[in-house]
């Protein structure tokens, strides 16, 4: 059975992250990478926020029974093959999920750049996610 009311739970605080950032990102890259402090904060938002979706979709999958997924990659993939996700929003969740492994795991050098740019140009992608959820809750019973 689907718990919608736990996922409905997880899009309002993925919500409230969302709020939080757009309170610290700086007006511009300058400032981004001169304040160690909004600049943690930022990653640090981003980071839970992406976490806030890993649990969405795990929750999806737990309780649609589609199988313990081999790997964290494999969520978003059995999401697509259901139908709850596109194909275009899979690409964007692994791209997400790439991002906070670099943060969380230091998997590689952070690019003050790039999560600038994503701090300033890609956030509607949380809405997608969104949306796309919202969408698939609409129609089952």
């Amino acid at each position: 059975m689907l718990d919608k009311n736990r996922i409905l739970s997880k899009i309002d605080e993925l919500e409230g992250y969302l709020n939080e950032l757009e309170k610290v990102i700086p007006d511009n890259f300058d400032l981004y990478e001169k304040s160690i402090k909004d600049k943690r904060a930022c990653e640090r938002i981003l980071q839970i926020s992406v976490e806030t979706i890993i649990d969405i979709c795990n929750i999806l999958i737990s309780n649609l029974k589609l199988g313990l997924p081999s790997e964290e990659e494999e969520i978003f993939k059995k999401l697509k093959q259901r139908g709850i996700i596109s194909k275009e929003l899979e690409k964007i969740l692994l791209g997400m999920k790439g991002l906070r492994n670099i943060l969380v795991h230091k998997y590689g050098d952070v690019d003050n750049e790039i999560v600038y740019e994503i701090l300033t140009e890609k956030l509607n992608d949380f809405e997608k996610f969104k949306i796309e959820i919202l969408k698939f809750l609409k129609t089952e019973k």
